[in-house]
């Protein structure tokens, strides 16, 4: 259904069940998915896909320029996956850069004023509180939370289920399963609220919990705790935890 006000491009692919709402502008290069409905005033533009049986609501924004200074209307692109919902007053942007893509994963909440800027990458099943902003380049792995009114430095990761409290500023990397929050961000233990809800057994609770004691309250560096972690280390999840700390970062991992 395109409701009559609604304005959509004659290329724009729409898919079977899409219920497209009153006012809203789809573009030229748009795909939306099948079963997927735009409210109310919803702008979608560029090379953008919708993926399936998402909702969007009014005000929400996709796919437009970005607002980086080193955009120069090159060719690029913005991909919603399945399932997401994306409330009120939203703006998702297309990557900087030939070729790049911002992404939002599937069974994803992002609640009102959220913003995702330029070249982000969100994960599936990520939950993201209002108000809450991220910067150019960031990523948010898999079943993470990001509490509102939180500001998210450019470049700057946040782990699979990790939690990040509300009103915090986030400026390096934040490690997968743990919790933090504060201005500047601090760790202060396990996700263990995220991780029993998503029924993680008593051995990698555990496991985890000597991982954070490690990094954050033995008094070693980051190389060192990463030593006496692998000695330890048994499980998939930890094996994760050692892979983000080990990988190349831009903004380093929270200290």
């Amino acid at each position: 259904m395109i409701h009559p006000t609604a304005v959509v491009h004659p290329t724009a692919q729409i898919g079977a069940g899409a219920d497209i709402g009153p006012f809203c502008v789809v573009g030229e290069h748009v795909a939306i998915g099948a079963r997927t409905k735009l409210l109310a005033h919803v702008v979608i533009n560029g090379h953008t896909s919708v993926g399936e049986d998402c909702a969007i609501y009014p005000f929400t924004s996709i796919g437009l320029p970005s607002q980086d200074r080193k955009y120069k209307g090159e060719h690029s692109y913005t991909s919603i996956g399945d399932r997401t919902t994306i409330r009120e007053y939203v703006s998702i942007h297309r990557a900087t850069g030939a070729g790049e893509a911002t992404t939002v994963g599937s069974d994803t909440l992002l609640l009102a004023y959220v913003h995702v800027a330029h070249n982000c990458r969100i994960g599936n099943n990520v939950t993201m509180s209002s108000t809450s902003q991220l910067a150019g380049h960031v990523v948010i792995e898999d079943h993470a939370n990001v509490g509102g009114m939180t500001g998210v430095h450019q470049f700057v990761r946040v782990g699979e289920y990790a939690m990040v409290g509300g009103i915090s500023k986030v400026t390096r990397d934040v490690p997968p399963y743990f919790l933090v929050e504060g201005n500047p961000a601090q760790a202060y233990g396990l996700n263990s609220v995220g991780l029993r809800r998503a029924e993680f057994d008593a051995q990698t609770l555990a496991e985890l919990k000597e991982c954070y004691k490690l990094m954050y309250r033995s008094g070693r560096n980051v190389s060192q705790a990463l030593d006496a972690m692998r000695e330890i280390v048994k499980t998939s999840q930890g094996r994760h935890l050692i892979a983000f700390v080990e990988a190349g970062s831009e903004r380093g991992i929270l200290k």
